[in-house]
């Protein structure tokens, strides 16, 4: 199998997963074992091509992102600031965390055995979360304090371990702490925007010039495809959630987890 069908396949695998609870980083490493790409390119690759999905976020929810828009008046302009002041204070622990951790992390944890057991347990969680009765307190983004968006960024760090994904601890931390189902869908979002592109920025910066030029189309390619799907993915997941909840994620989790743990014993 050849490099770019490795990349088509990974990208796919990225933007269908990414933003679905289910865990992006844990599906590539089980894809990377099965396909066997492997190395100092296939970890960076696997990170940037992150940068299509980002993009995807922007290009759905530009209206509500950009704060300068001239359609905007002077109270929708700064509600847009206080949401990026907010995606920003949940973003500062995965700063100081993944510093710190990131690389231990990805030498001793990036396996399909920690994967099969967070895929696992997260999607217990997520069941015994939807089985809970709740009353959001936070019905609108601009309802959520800096002190929750600060414990969100917190939960966040979770995600660091592979299988545990990003989308469905930040979803789950939101619900816990008060959001309403869609709220804590459209927090993730935007939150996975400087925490993917700060993840992109710091593996190219580790990687740097050692990119060949036949690595940069390939990585072109899979940062064009994870657009695209993870394009269809988010418009499908916002209008999934307007019915019906997250439990399907967590049975698939624990379904695939645990055929993964049966494989390898």
């Amino acid at each position: 199998m050849s490099d770019i069908v490795k990349a088509i396949i990974l990208s796919i695998v990225e933007g269908i997963t990414e933003f679905l609870p289910i865990s992006s980083t844990g599906h590539l490493i089980l894809v990377n074992h099965w396909i066997e790409f492997k190395g100092s390119f296939a970890n960076s690759f696997d990170v940037i091509i992150q940068f299509g999905a980002i993009l995807s976020v922007l290009v759905l929810y530009w209206n509500k992102l950009y704060p300068f828009s001239k359609r905007k008046s002077m109270r929708e302009k700064r509600e847009t600031m206080n949401l990026w002041y907010k995606v920003i204070v949940a973003f500062m622990p995965a700063v100081v965390l993944g510093l710190l951790f990131g690389d231990f992390i990805e030498e001793k944890l990036f396996n399909p055995i920690t994967v099969a057991t967070t895929l696992t347990l997260g999607g217990i969680a997520i069941i015994l979360l939807e089985r809970r009765k709740r009353n959001p307190k936070f019905n609108s983004i601009k309802d959520i304090t800096y002190k929750t968006a600060l414990m969100i960024g917190f939960i966040q760090c979770l995600a660091m371990v592979p299988g545990t994904s990003r989308s469905a601890a930040t979803i789950i931390g939101a619900m816990l702490l008060g959001s309403s189902r869609q709220v804590a869908a459209e927090f993730s979002f935007f939150l996975a925007i400087p925490t993917m592109a700060g993840a992109t920025a710091y593996s190219l910066m580790k990687k740097g010039l050692d990119i060949t030029s036949s690595e940069w189309m390939i990585l072109l390619i899979g940062i064009v495809l994870s657009f695209i799907v993870a394009l269809a993915v988010i418009s499908f997941f916002m209008k999934y959630i307007q019915k019906k909840d997250f439990k399907i994620f967590g049975y698939y989790r624990i379904i695939l987890g645990v055929l993964i743990l049966i494989y390898l014993y």
